[in-house]
């Protein structure tokens, strides 16, 4: 635990270093301020809850998360810091959480500040504080399990670019399992079970739920077992490019 919590404030501390941080940080503020009040129509529809808020936080992740997760691991392969890391005393499972954890916690952040938001809509009407709540912690599951996506994918290249692309494009296929438009297709000629299982693997399906303040155990498992699946598929990759 102790080599986890060093490494996770190694690249916190890397995020904070470089403006790039501070850059993300803005144009996500911005984006959910745009998608919330224009795109959204938040004061048009005259209703107390964050809504469009949260509805678009899958497609800003989708853009967003892969470009943070693309670095953590092409970088270090890019600039051979990796070798280092892998001789310091801890093992390759550390270091995978370690950096997920980072990550992880600077999206919360970045979610966090989003705050105001939340203090509007009590401002301007009585919310289900609960369900906003709620919403927020399905938000901050799905970004955990578009950054372990991520950060199995940077371990694959050394290219940054790479990395974003088919990390984002792994994520798109994610969130579009569950879409009615792509689930339409198959209810012509598809079995429900297999409709249902098509619809399990995305993060719309389970998001939706937790953003409407349902919490069921299944949406939570869901989103655990999506992240450890990834972490430990990033350290398989990392110990066969060692070993290679």
């Amino acid at each position: 635990m102790r080599n986890i919590k060093a490494i996770m404030k190694r690249e916190l501390h890397g995020y904070f270093s470089t403006p790039v941080a501070y850059v993300f940080i803005v144009i996500f503020l911005f984006m959910t301020g745009i998608f919330t009040f224009y795109v959204g129509s938040f004061y048009e529809r005259n209703q107390a809850d964050l809504e469009p808020f949260f509805n678009f936080h899958p497609w800003l992740y989708l853009f967003l998360l892969p470009a943070i997760a693309m670095r953590l691991w092409s970088e270090e392969r890019k600039t051979g810091t990796i070798e280092l890391l892998m001789t310091l005393p801890v093992t390759v499972a550390d270091a995978v959480v370690g950096k997920f954890l980072a990550a992880w916690i600077f999206s919360a952040i970045a979610l966090a500040l989003t705050f105001p938001i939340w203090i509007t809509v009590n401002y301007l009407g009585e919310p289900d504080n609960a369900v906003i709540l709620s919403a927020y912690i399905g938000s901050l599951l799905m970004a955990g399990g578009f950054l372990a996506i991520g950060s199995c994918v940077s371990a694959l290249t050394r290219s940054q670019v790479i990395a974003f692309v088919i990390g984002a494009a792994i994520c798109f296929l994610f969130v579009l399992s569950g879409f009615p438009m792509v689930l339409n297709l198959f209810q012509a000629w598809a079995p429900q079970a297999l409709i249902d299982v098509i619809a399990s693997f995305s993060f719309l399906t389970h998001f939706s739920s937790i953003s409407k303040g349902v919490i069921d155990l299944r949406d939570l498992v869901y989103f655990v077992v999506l992240i450890l699946f990834w972490l430990y598929a990033t350290v398989v990759v990392i110990d066969i490019k060692k070993g290679g």
